[in-house]
Protein backbone atom coordinates (compact mmCIF):
# COMPACT_ATOMS: atom_id res chain seq x y z
CA UNK A 1 0.00 0.00 0.00
CA UNK A 2 2.98 2.34 0.30
CA UNK A 3 3.54 2.86 -3.42
CA UNK A 4 1.93 5.84 -5.15
CA UNK A 5 0.48 5.38 -8.59
CA UNK A 6 -2.15 3.94 -10.88
CA UNK A 7 -2.93 0.24 -10.81
CA UNK A 8 -4.88 -2.05 -13.11
CA UNK A 9 -7.35 -4.75 -12.07
CA UNK A 10 -9.17 -7.21 -14.32
CA UNK A 11 -12.67 -8.07 -13.11
CA UNK A 12 -15.59 -9.89 -14.68
CA UNK A 13 -16.37 -7.93 -17.82
CA UNK A 14 -14.09 -4.95 -17.18
CA UNK A 15 -10.54 -3.71 -16.68
CA UNK A 16 -10.44 -1.19 -13.85
CA UNK A 17 -7.87 1.47 -13.14
CA UNK A 18 -7.44 2.93 -9.69
CA UNK A 19 -5.09 5.31 -7.92
CA UNK A 20 -3.39 4.98 -4.55
CA UNK A 21 -2.12 8.03 -2.63
CA UNK A 22 -0.17 6.96 0.48
CA UNK A 23 -0.88 9.01 3.59
CA UNK A 24 1.52 10.74 5.90
CA UNK A 25 -0.26 9.80 9.15
CA UNK A 26 -0.56 6.73 11.32
CA UNK A 27 -4.04 5.59 10.27
CA UNK A 28 -3.38 2.42 8.27
CA UNK A 29 -6.98 1.95 7.10
CA UNK A 30 -7.33 3.08 3.47
CA UNK A 31 -10.06 5.55 2.55
CA UNK A 32 -11.88 4.91 -0.72
CA UNK A 33 -13.54 7.87 -2.42
CA UNK A 34 -15.99 6.62 -5.03
CA UNK A 35 -18.66 7.96 -7.33
CA UNK A 36 -20.64 6.68 -10.29
CA UNK A 37 -20.43 7.48 -13.06
CA UNK A 38 -18.00 10.16 -11.83
CA UNK A 39 -14.41 9.03 -12.19
CA UNK A 40 -11.40 9.46 -9.91
CA UNK A 41 -10.66 12.99 -11.16
CA UNK A 42 -13.74 14.30 -9.34
CA UNK A 43 -12.14 13.57 -5.96
CA UNK A 44 -8.91 15.51 -6.47
CA UNK A 45 -9.86 18.32 -4.08
CA UNK A 46 -11.44 16.08 -1.44
CA UNK A 47 -8.44 13.75 -1.43
CA UNK A 48 -6.15 16.69 -0.74
CA UNK A 49 -7.93 17.20 2.60
CA UNK A 50 -7.03 13.64 3.66
CA UNK A 51 -3.30 13.71 2.99
CA UNK A 52 -2.75 12.01 6.34
CA UNK A 53 -4.56 8.89 5.10
CA UNK A 54 -3.97 6.51 2.24
CA UNK A 55 -6.63 7.50 -0.28
CA UNK A 56 -7.82 5.26 -3.10
CA UNK A 57 -9.90 6.47 -6.04
CA UNK A 58 -11.02 4.62 -9.15
CA UNK A 59 -12.83 4.91 -12.46
CA UNK A 60 -15.98 2.76 -12.52
CA UNK A 61 -16.35 0.28 -15.35
CA UNK A 62 -17.08 1.93 -18.67
CA UNK A 63 -15.87 5.34 -17.46
CA UNK A 64 -12.64 7.21 -18.32
CA UNK A 65 -9.69 4.80 -17.96
CA UNK A 66 -11.73 1.68 -17.00
CA UNK A 67 -12.86 -0.24 -20.05
CA UNK A 68 -15.78 -2.62 -20.31
CA UNK A 69 -14.86 -5.93 -21.90
CA UNK A 70 -18.31 -7.54 -21.88
CA UNK A 71 -19.96 -5.33 -24.49
CA UNK A 72 -23.01 -4.74 -22.29
CA UNK A 73 -25.00 -1.53 -22.70
CA UNK A 74 -26.09 -1.18 -19.06
CA UNK A 75 -24.59 -1.90 -15.65
CA UNK A 76 -26.26 -2.89 -12.39
CA UNK A 77 -25.14 -1.75 -8.93
CA UNK A 78 -24.40 -5.39 -8.08
CA UNK A 79 -21.79 -5.45 -10.86
CA UNK A 80 -20.19 -2.28 -9.53
CA UNK A 81 -20.29 -3.84 -6.05
CA UNK A 82 -18.40 -6.88 -7.32
CA UNK A 83 -15.80 -4.59 -8.89
CA UNK A 84 -15.39 -2.73 -5.60
CA UNK A 85 -15.06 -5.96 -3.63
CA UNK A 86 -12.30 -7.16 -5.93
CA UNK A 87 -10.55 -3.79 -5.71
CA UNK A 88 -10.62 -3.78 -1.90
CA UNK A 89 -9.32 -7.35 -1.80
CA UNK A 90 -6.52 -6.36 -4.19
CA UNK A 91 -5.44 -3.65 -1.75
CA UNK A 92 -4.76 -6.34 0.84
CA UNK A 93 -5.18 -3.89 3.70
CA UNK A 94 -8.21 -5.27 5.54
CA UNK A 95 -11.55 -3.47 5.86
CA UNK A 96 -11.50 0.03 4.41
CA UNK A 97 -13.44 3.22 5.02
CA UNK A 98 -15.57 4.40 2.11
CA UNK A 99 -17.00 7.78 1.16
CA UNK A 100 -19.46 7.19 -1.66
CA UNK A 101 -21.19 9.92 -3.65
CA UNK A 102 -24.41 9.72 -5.67
CA UNK A 103 -24.46 6.56 -7.79
CA UNK A 104 -21.34 5.50 -5.96
CA UNK A 105 -23.38 5.52 -2.76
CA UNK A 106 -25.91 3.16 -4.33
CA UNK A 107 -23.07 0.86 -5.42
CA UNK A 108 -21.51 1.01 -1.96
CA UNK A 109 -24.80 0.00 -0.34
CA UNK A 110 -24.90 -2.98 -2.69
CA UNK A 111 -21.30 -3.78 -1.68
CA UNK A 112 -21.98 -3.66 2.06
CA UNK A 113 -25.13 -5.77 1.68
CA UNK A 114 -23.00 -8.47 0.07
CA UNK A 115 -19.55 -8.02 1.63
CA UNK A 116 -19.83 -5.98 4.78
CA UNK A 117 -16.63 -7.59 5.99
CA UNK A 118 -14.71 -5.43 3.52
CA UNK A 119 -15.97 -2.07 4.78
CA UNK A 120 -15.40 -0.64 8.25
CA UNK A 121 -17.35 2.61 7.85
CA UNK A 122 -19.43 3.73 4.87
CA UNK A 123 -20.55 7.32 4.42
CA UNK A 124 -23.21 7.19 1.70
CA UNK A 125 -23.90 10.69 0.39
CA UNK A 126 -27.20 11.22 -1.43
CA UNK A 127 -27.79 7.78 -3.01
CA UNK A 128 -30.37 8.43 -5.79
CA UNK A 129 -32.56 5.35 -5.54
CA UNK A 130 -36.16 5.89 -6.57
CA UNK A 131 -37.27 2.67 -4.88
CA UNK A 132 -37.39 4.20 -1.41
CA UNK A 133 -39.11 7.57 -1.90
CA UNK A 134 -42.85 8.04 -1.25
CA UNK A 135 -43.44 8.91 -4.92
CA UNK A 136 -41.68 5.72 -6.03
CA UNK A 137 -43.71 4.95 -9.17
CA UNK A 138 -43.51 8.48 -10.52
CA UNK A 139 -39.80 8.76 -9.70
CA UNK A 140 -39.03 5.45 -11.42
CA UNK A 141 -40.98 6.64 -14.45
CA UNK A 142 -39.09 9.93 -14.64
CA UNK A 143 -35.73 8.16 -14.42
CA UNK A 144 -36.71 5.60 -17.07
CA UNK A 145 -37.87 8.44 -19.31
CA UNK A 146 -34.45 10.12 -19.11
CA UNK A 147 -32.86 6.90 -20.38
CA UNK A 148 -35.48 6.45 -23.10
CA UNK A 149 -35.04 10.06 -24.21
CA UNK A 150 -31.30 9.51 -24.50
CA UNK A 151 -31.74 6.47 -26.71
CA UNK A 152 -34.36 8.21 -28.84
CA UNK A 153 -33.21 11.86 -29.03
CA UNK A 154 -29.59 11.97 -27.88
CA UNK A 155 -27.54 13.62 -25.18
CA UNK A 156 -28.84 17.22 -25.04
CA UNK A 157 -32.58 16.53 -24.61
CA UNK A 158 -31.87 13.71 -22.14
CA UNK A 159 -29.42 15.75 -20.08
CA UNK A 160 -31.94 18.60 -19.90
CA UNK A 161 -34.46 16.16 -18.42
CA UNK A 162 -31.82 14.81 -16.04
CA UNK A 163 -30.93 18.28 -14.78
CA UNK A 164 -34.60 19.09 -14.32
CA UNK A 165 -35.01 15.83 -12.41
CA UNK A 166 -32.10 16.44 -10.06
CA UNK A 167 -32.99 20.06 -9.40
CA UNK A 168 -36.69 19.55 -8.75
CA UNK A 169 -37.95 20.29 -5.25
CA UNK A 170 -40.48 17.90 -3.77
CA UNK A 171 -42.23 14.81 -5.05
CA UNK A 172 -42.91 14.01 -8.68
CA UNK A 173 -46.63 14.16 -9.53
CA UNK A 174 -48.40 11.15 -10.95
CA UNK A 175 -49.04 13.09 -14.17
CA UNK A 176 -45.39 14.09 -14.65
CA UNK A 177 -45.46 12.76 -18.23
CA UNK A 178 -47.94 15.50 -19.18
CA UNK A 179 -45.45 18.23 -18.30
CA UNK A 180 -43.63 19.90 -21.22
CA UNK A 181 -40.12 18.62 -21.82
CA UNK A 182 -37.42 21.05 -20.70
CA UNK A 183 -35.66 23.00 -23.42
CA UNK A 184 -32.00 21.93 -23.74
CA UNK A 185 -31.09 25.51 -24.65
CA UNK A 186 -32.30 26.67 -21.24
CA UNK A 187 -29.43 24.64 -19.74
CA UNK A 188 -26.93 25.64 -22.42
CA UNK A 189 -27.19 22.19 -24.04
CA UNK A 190 -27.39 21.24 -27.72
CA UNK A 191 -30.77 20.11 -29.01
CA UNK A 192 -29.42 18.25 -32.03
CA UNK A 193 -28.54 14.56 -31.84
CA UNK A 194 -24.90 13.79 -32.63
CA UNK A 195 -25.67 10.07 -32.88
CA UNK A 196 -23.47 8.97 -29.98
CA UNK A 197 -24.90 6.71 -27.27
CA UNK A 198 -21.90 6.08 -25.06
CA UNK A 199 -22.68 8.41 -22.15
CA UNK A 200 -22.16 6.41 -18.92
CA UNK A 201 -24.66 8.46 -16.92
CA UNK A 202 -27.62 8.57 -19.29
CA UNK A 203 -27.00 5.22 -20.96
CA UNK A 204 -25.02 2.75 -18.90
CA UNK A 205 -26.02 3.56 -15.31
CA UNK A 206 -29.26 5.55 -15.32
CA UNK A 207 -31.81 2.77 -14.91
CA UNK A 208 -29.76 0.35 -12.85
CA UNK A 209 -28.74 2.95 -10.28
CA UNK A 210 -32.10 4.61 -9.74
CA UNK A 211 -34.09 1.35 -9.65
CA UNK A 212 -31.87 -0.36 -7.06
CA UNK A 213 -33.67 -1.36 -3.87
CA UNK A 214 -31.30 -1.48 -0.87
CA UNK A 215 -31.33 -4.76 1.06
CA UNK A 216 -32.12 -3.22 4.43
CA UNK A 217 -32.06 -6.47 6.46
CA UNK A 218 -28.61 -7.30 5.09
CA UNK A 219 -27.36 -3.76 5.66
CA UNK A 220 -28.61 -3.69 9.25
CA UNK A 221 -26.97 -7.07 9.87
CA UNK A 222 -23.63 -6.10 8.32
CA UNK A 223 -20.63 -5.37 10.55
CA UNK A 224 -20.18 -2.07 8.69
CA UNK A 225 -21.02 1.21 10.38
CA UNK A 226 -23.18 3.11 7.88
CA UNK A 227 -23.71 6.87 7.86
CA UNK A 228 -26.19 8.23 5.32
CA UNK A 229 -25.69 11.90 4.49
CA UNK A 230 -27.29 14.66 2.44
CA UNK A 231 -26.23 18.21 1.67
CA UNK A 232 -27.86 21.06 3.56
CA UNK A 233 -28.62 22.85 0.29
CA UNK A 234 -30.06 19.68 -1.26
CA UNK A 235 -33.11 19.46 0.96
CA UNK A 236 -36.19 18.48 -1.02
CA UNK A 237 -34.36 17.25 -4.11
CA UNK A 238 -34.64 13.68 -5.35
CA UNK A 239 -31.25 12.40 -4.14
CA UNK A 240 -31.61 14.07 -0.75
CA UNK A 241 -35.12 12.67 -0.30
CA UNK A 242 -33.76 9.23 -1.14
CA UNK A 243 -31.01 9.69 1.46
CA UNK A 244 -33.64 10.49 4.09
CA UNK A 245 -35.55 7.31 3.19
CA UNK A 246 -32.42 5.14 3.22
CA UNK A 247 -31.48 6.44 6.67
CA UNK A 248 -35.00 5.68 7.87
CA UNK A 249 -34.75 2.18 6.42
CA UNK A 250 -31.54 1.61 8.36
CA UNK A 251 -32.96 3.13 11.52
CA UNK A 252 -30.15 5.69 11.73
CA UNK A 253 -30.18 9.50 11.81
CA UNK A 254 -29.44 11.41 8.63
CA UNK A 255 -26.14 13.29 8.66
CA UNK A 256 -26.43 16.78 7.17
CA UNK A 257 -23.29 17.85 5.31
CA UNK A 258 -22.37 21.33 4.07
CA UNK A 259 -23.31 22.49 0.59
CA UNK A 260 -25.09 20.40 -2.06
CA UNK A 261 -24.94 17.14 -4.05
CA UNK A 262 -21.42 17.97 -5.22
CA UNK A 263 -20.39 19.74 -2.03
CA UNK A 264 -16.92 18.19 -2.05
CA UNK A 265 -16.03 19.57 -5.48
CA UNK A 266 -13.41 22.27 -5.69
CA UNK A 267 -13.70 23.23 -9.34
CA UNK A 268 -13.69 19.76 -10.87
CA UNK A 269 -15.98 19.75 -13.93
CA UNK A 270 -16.45 23.50 -13.36
CA UNK A 271 -18.47 22.90 -10.19
CA UNK A 272 -17.79 24.29 -6.73
CA UNK A 273 -19.09 23.23 -3.35
CA UNK A 274 -17.57 23.85 0.05
CA UNK A 275 -14.78 21.25 0.02
CA UNK A 276 -12.96 22.30 3.19
CA UNK A 277 -16.14 22.31 5.26
CA UNK A 278 -17.33 19.14 3.56
CA UNK A 279 -14.05 17.36 4.34
CA UNK A 280 -14.34 18.40 7.98
CA UNK A 281 -17.84 16.92 8.18
CA UNK A 282 -16.68 13.75 6.45
CA UNK A 283 -13.74 13.33 8.82
CA UNK A 284 -16.09 13.72 11.80
CA UNK A 285 -18.46 11.12 10.33
CA UNK A 286 -15.64 8.65 9.70
CA UNK A 287 -14.23 9.17 13.20
CA UNK A 288 -17.61 9.00 14.91
CA UNK A 289 -16.97 5.58 16.40
CA UNK A 290 -13.49 6.38 17.66
CA UNK A 291 -14.28 9.03 20.23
Amino acid sequence: MAETGTRTLDTTGATLRYDVRPGTGTDERPLLLIGSPMDASGFTTLASHFADRTVVTYDPRGVARSERTDGAAETLPEEHADDLARLIEALGAGPVDVFASSGGAVNALALVARRGDLVHTLVAHEPPTAQVVPDREAALGVCADVHATYLRDGWGPAMAKFLALTGRQGEFPADWADEPAPDPAAFGLPAEDDGSRGDPLLGQNMRGCTSYLPDFPALRAAPTRIVVAAGKESEGTFAARAAVAVAEGLGTPLAVFPSHHGGFLGGEFGQHGAPAEFAEALRAALDGDRG
